[in-house]
């Protein structure tokens, strides 16, 4: 297996050189060995975006370079491998080689013919992406875990044209599903049916790279920066995912031209600017500037109003589908996720009765949900990290001031490592959060750490018992 990853990182290195850092940075600094065999190279990327761009436009490029590499190569497979906090880790990561790189020019497509394509993908970046009409204030749920976000929203989405608010940018950030793009399509409706209609873009931070790249392409990068002096309000979604220094670059100018006009900007994405370890320092100084909140998980009132809502826009569609209100509150008890899971929840229990052909009774709506019990208890809202240190310190017979320290004893590298195991597996925090948390340490320490600890219970059977103990007494500590 080192063997191969060996001559994937040189497969790395020869994409570097022959496309130049800007290229490989955005669209190959997140591609990952995944296996080789029977002649077949199995990679991945964090998103589907990311695979229909390479599958595109380089499995060509991909495919000839790794026959270089991989003896008796017949095939490339690239999948998605879900996100994954690994996506933010240093594009630097991969080696420079010695040689001195191709130039640009060589790389991208004649001006003429190919170059001509990027006037579609301009005028489609001018657009910006569709927004989910049924996405608006009137039906986003406020609880105390979300109504500074909201109310923040609500000023965006309320100001007149040039109006100067207190906060600009507005940078909001949460876990998957609970709202941040609920907010942004709020916005953007908003603004759209208002009597004093305001210009709006919103994009995804991919869909700001796929617009750079093919202005790139077409050496019309004038054009693509106009672009962003007709609007009045920038929605930026998925902010994370942001790659390439010149990508970056880029948007940083766009970014400063809004702000200094007095033009709104909005950020929306999975970790705070701290933590978004891939964006430069001076842009995660300039978005710290602003109005920066957290949505937190929705506690068990907030959830009983989303769950409520949803279940009225199903029964409004077909009002034969009717649930007690019971089960409602069932489900606004044991799932204690994100939005997306109660809906998938409610989802779950409607189409049982539909299936059967019979009204759901309680204990039957707490049958259908009886896996979704184990999935609420790894929720990050009850489960500490520092109950985690407190578990595994006393498993081990090891104080957490070694497991924080920078002792490499193996009786405390051990225990530390299984700790940042159970923290990856039984919570939602960053790995930067996590490596936080165990002694300020690095996001790649924290990575190791879990893959070390995952390939190991699968040979190691006391281990294996000892970890399968220590989650059972961690979510019996809840």
């Amino acid at each position: 297996m080192s063997l191969f990853k060996e001559s994937w990182a040189r497969c790395l290195q020869r994409l570097r050189f022959e496309l130049g850092d800007d290229l490989y940075n955005s669209w190959f600094a997140r591609i990952e060995f995944e296996a080789f065999g029977n002649g077949q190279l199995h990679v991945s990327v964090p998103t589907r975006f990311l695979k229909s761009w390479i599958d595109n436009h380089y499995s060509a490029k991909l495919q000839k370079v790794a026959a270089a590499e991989f003896e008796g190569l017949t095939a490339v497979t690239l999948k998605v491998r879900g996100a994954q906090p690994q996506a933010q880790r240093p594009v630097t990561a991969v080696p420079r080689l010695s040689r001195p790189f191709t130039p640009m020019s060589a790389v991208l497509p004649p001006a003429d013919g190919q170059g001509a394509g990027f006037g579609d993908g301009a005028k489609a970046l001018a657009k910006g992406m569709d927004t989910d009409d049924s996405q608006t204030f009137a039906n986003f749920m406020v609880g105390p875990a979300n109504q500074l976000a909201h109310a923040a929203a609500s000023r965006v989405a309320q100001a007149n044209a040039g109006q100067v608010l207190s906060f600009n940018p507005l940078y909001i950030h949460a876990q998957a599903g609970l709202g941040k793009s609920h907010l942004l399509n709020a916005i953007a409706h908003h603004m759209k049916t208002t009597s004093n209609p305001r210009r709006v873009m919103m994009l995804t931070a991919e869909r700001f790279m796929y617009g750079f790249i093919q202005a790139i392409r077409a050496r019309d990068t004038l054009s693509f920066k106009d672009q962003f002096q007709s609007v009045d309000v920038l929605l930026i979604d998925d902010f994370q995912f942001l790659q390439g220094k010149a990508t970056q670059q880029e948007f940083c100018h766009a970014f400063n031209s809004l702000v200094d006009q007095r033009r709104q900007v909005v950020v929306a994405a999975d970790v705070p600017p701290v933590q978004l370890e891939a964006i430069d320092q001076r842009m995660r100084s300039r978005l710290m500037g602003g109005l920066v909140i957290d949505i937190e998980a929705p506690d068990e009132t907030l959830r009983r109003k989303i769950v409520e809502s949803r279940y009225a826009v199903m029964t409004a569609r077909d009002p034969s589908q009717q649930l007690q209100p019971e089960i409602l509150d069932l489900i606004a008890n044991r799932i204690t996720g994100s939005c997306r899971e109660l809906e998938g929840a409610l989802n779950r229990v409607i189409a049982y009765q539909q299936f059967n052909n019979q009204p759901i009774t309680l204990d039957l709506a707490s049958m259908v949900l009886r896996d979704a019990q184990a999935q609420g208890s790894n929720d990050p809202g009850r489960i500490k990290i520092d109950d985690i240190l407190k578990i595994v310190g006393r498993h081990y017979n090891v104080a957490k001031a070694d497991l924080l320290s920078p002792r490499r004893a193996r009786t405390v590298v051990v225990p530390r490592q299984v700790g940042m195991y159970l923290a990856k597996k039984l919570t939602t925090r960053s790995l930067p959060e996590i490596g936080r948390r165990f002694g300020g340490r690095d996001h790649s320490t924290v990575l190791h750490a879990v893959r070390k600890i995952d390939e190991q219970i699968r040979s190691d059977e006391k281990l294996a018992k000892d970890v399968a103990l220590l989650i059972r007494l961690v979510e019996q500590q809840q």
